[in-house]
């Protein structure tokens, strides 16, 4: 990088926009430096840190943003040969040995001292809810969401802080939640399809794509979708296409409210739902999905566990036998309480209706319907990081906005 270039605002290892936030000092040690602000915020670097995120040198590849150096290439010669703070404010470094002169944007390192580059930052932090503090869903106009990256962002934070969102005034056409997962992500496959179809139909129950409870007229308890996977799908989308018939009811439940709920009213129950395993099994024609897990899974200790709650796909305990009778127990307990109105939403979606939620947090149900009358839903799934991802991107493009 020349001299002419280092003047001009630095590159960053992202392409996002950062205000400047020029340092004050630099406190070099031996592996590495302090940043210190006006405000008295500091960021300790270490030079192995600093050495990949240069902007070329071959630490950061200039159009694609990522890193290029291969780690066995670190070498204890690497080493900061000066440091400076720039007439802008910026970090500039000069490397030994191979003298690379380097500029590190200050905007750049303060959000991360800042903590803006966590897995966290710029989403919001879950809400838990029950039926009183939350008596009905948000709700967010279709075709806005299509065309306004701020009601995106509204329904991204909705689902991400409450689990739940409807998308209201869609279109009753089969297929249109392929243009709504357009606006979010990837859609995730499974044996049921990209896009599948809820309706009760007895000619559906026989193959791997519509062999399941769904495609009856039964009622479903709160549940989860395919906890018979590792990772069960993170959120779900069902557009409501037709509903004349009787009952069928939607029902909403806060997994997490539950959570709460057993932890301090129910200490040995939650212990036993979310230490023993039971075996989940998804039996089809030519599909045989199967995984071992509890009932409330913390996966990789996250805040809010993933609820595995399906009943129809439940199988075997996989626990000593001693345990079977108090894990039955804790379990019926654990529906009662999801199936009370004081945690439950019941709610008719409408034509046009899309019923949005975390599938990993919000049980959802419904109640059973006569055969008179017509219904039909069509779901996808789209896995939590997509989600996750697009809702960082809109929620900072609209905070610069």
């Amino acid at each position: 990088m020349s001299d002419n270039q280092t003047a001009a605002v630095p590159m960053t290892p992202d392409f996002y926009h950062y205000n400047a936030a020029p340092i004050r000092r630099i406190e070099q040690e031996a592996e590495g430096l302090w940043v210190i602000w006006p405000d008295g915020h500091r960021l300790r670097c270490h030079r192995f840190w600093l050495r990949e995120n240069t902007m070329g040198h071959g630490g950061i590849d200039l159009a694609t943003r990522e890193g290029v150096m291969d780690p066995a290439e670190l070498s204890d010669a690497m080493q900061i040969r000066s440091c400076e703070v720039t007439e802008s404010g910026d970090l500039r470094i000069i490397w030994a040995p191979d003298g690379a002169r380097c500029v590190y944007h200050s905007g750049w390192l303060r959000h991360i001292a800042d903590g803006q580059h966590m897995p966290h930052s710029w989403v919001p932090e879950p809400a838990l809810w029950t039926a009183a503090s939350l008596p009905k869903p948000p709700r967010r106009n279709a075709i806005d969401i299509l065309s306004d990256d701020s009601v995106l962002s509204e329904m991204l934070n909705d689902l991400l802080r409450l689990g739940v969102c409807v998308v209201e005034q869609a279109p009753c056409t089969p297929g249109f939640l392929n243009q709504l997962a357009a606006r979010i992500g990837p859609v995730r496959d499974s044996n049921f399809g990209t896009l599948w179809d809820v309706k009760a139909d007895v000619n559906l129950a026989g193959d791997a794509k519509t062999n399941t409870t769904a495609n009856t007229g039964f009622r479903l308890g709160p549940h989860t979708d395919l906890p018979t996977r590792e990772i069960p799908p993170g959120f779900q989308f069902l557009h409501c296409l037709i509903n004349e018939a009787d009952g069928g009811e939607s029902t909403l439940t806060d997994g997490g409210a539950l959570v709460s709920e057993l932890k301090t009213a129910c200490p040995d129950d939650y212990a036993l739902l979310s230490t023993r395993r039971w075996i989940f099994f998804n039996r089809g024609p030519g599909i045989d999905h199967r995984f071992s897990a509890p009932i409330i899974d913390y996966l990789d200790s996250e805040a809010l566990p993933t609820i595995r709650a399906f009943y129809p796909v439940r199988a075997f305990p996989d626990m000593p036998h001693e345990d079977v009778g108090p894990a039955y127990a804790a379990l019926r307990r654990f529906y009662e309480l999801a199936d009370n109105p004081r945690f439950e939403l019941t709610f008719r979606l409408r034509p046009g209706d899309i019923m949005c939620f975390d599938n990993r947090r919000i049980l959802h149900g419904r109640k059973a319907f006569s055969g008179s009358g017509q219904r039909h839903l069509q779901g996808i799934y789209i896995d939590r990081d997509e989600v996750l991802s697009t809702a960082r991107a809109v929620n900072r493009a609209c905070a610069r906005d």
